[in-house]
């Protein structure tokens, strides 16, 4: 089976859950190739539009799976090739044209994935060909370190007091200015920028790290959420996206209302406490790793390709 992956290029780099995804079904004898989607917005993907037909004519692909709703809408363009449209938050969540254009790319899709109930529900969508699947996290990558090493790896200082939080401070929707109000409030912690590390770095930080903090405006089925429970990092985060069910009955991960005093307690609890989670147990348990979600997608594909077969 061969499948066309169709995603944004623009950072220079397909995302890493992207990559880690199809990578993942590669072992399942699936053949993979990739097309770089270069530019901004409906008229920006548009122009790309020769280059798929090229690359589909050149490759022939089963199925094209895309990644984001204006990826799936380029890839829908043409006919011939049934169309998997992966829908992870940000096409969704945006609302006014972007939300529009990505419903009509689930109209035109042969297959629908949402990342979490949260985004299917917001979506609206009413047909039956989808299904609610998280993007899977790589327990290779990401493993449970004693922390005094992970800390000596990073020159950190054994007995400090670190809060990772989960992306960059400039990022509006992370809502840094929520985080640094309740780590304020949590006497003599140190907030930690999650930005510009690799994935090995990040394994570091997650073990090194007393808890992860997350206060974003929107999220779907965040990433770091997974990764953190994998390394058994503690976690306080608000209501957002799937995160309360994802966490929920972990010892060690609490939700937290939207105010600097509550976070700031769960945050001093953490502290108290001083114990990692069984954070890792959940997730390889709730089928929620590579090589799992891996064999739900090529269940996916199988089923496209039978009921929309290539034609020219």
């Amino acid at each position: 089976m061969k499948i066309l992956i169709v995603a944004s290029y623009n950072c220079g780099e397909y995302s890493p859950f992207v990559l880690e995804q199809a990578e993942s079904t590669n072992e399942l004898n699936i053949q993979i190739d990739y097309f770089p989607v270069i530019g901004k917005g409906f008229r920006g993907y548009l122009s790309n539009r020769k280059k798929l037909l090229k690359k589909i004519g050149e490759y022939r692909p089963d199925v094209i799976h895309a990644h984001y709703g204006l990826s799936g809408l380029l890839a829908n363009l043409q006919r011939g090739v049934p169309v998997v449209t992966t829908f992870h938050g940000s096409d969704i969540h945006s609302g006014g044209i972007l939300l529009l254009l990505s419903k009509i790319c689930m109209c035109l899709s042969a297959f629908n994935i949402f990342v979490s109930r949260r985004i299917y529900e917001t979506a609206k969508y009413k047909k039956s060909n989808y299904v609610i699947l998280p993007c899977g996290t790589d327990t290779h990558t990401f493993f449970e370190l004693p922390k005094d090493e992970a800390r000596n790896a990073l020159g950190w200082e054994q007995g400090g007091k670190y809060v990772l939080f989960a992306g960059a401070f400039e990022n509006k929707v992370k809502n840094y200015t929520l985080a640094q109000k309740a780590v304020a409030l949590a006497n003599g912690c140190q907030l930690i920028e999650l930005k510009g590390y690799n994935r090995t770095q990040v394994n570091l930080l997650m073990n090194a790290c007393d808890c992860l903090l997350m206060t974003s405006e929107r999220e779907a089925s965040p990433m770091v959420i997974k990764e953190a429970m994998l390394c058994g990092c503690p976690i306080v985060s608000v209501d957002v996206g799937d995160v309360k069910d994802m966490i929920s009955g972990t010892d060690g991960c609490f939700i937290a209302c939207r105010e600097p005093a509550d976070i700031a307690d769960k945050l001093l609890r953490i502290f108290e406490l001083r114990e990692r989670t069984d954070g890792r147990n959940r997730i390889i348990q709730s089928g929620l790793d590579l090589s799992d979600i891996a064999r739900r997608i090529q269940t996916v594909y199988e089923d496209v390709c039978k009921r929309f077969p290539y034609h020219e």
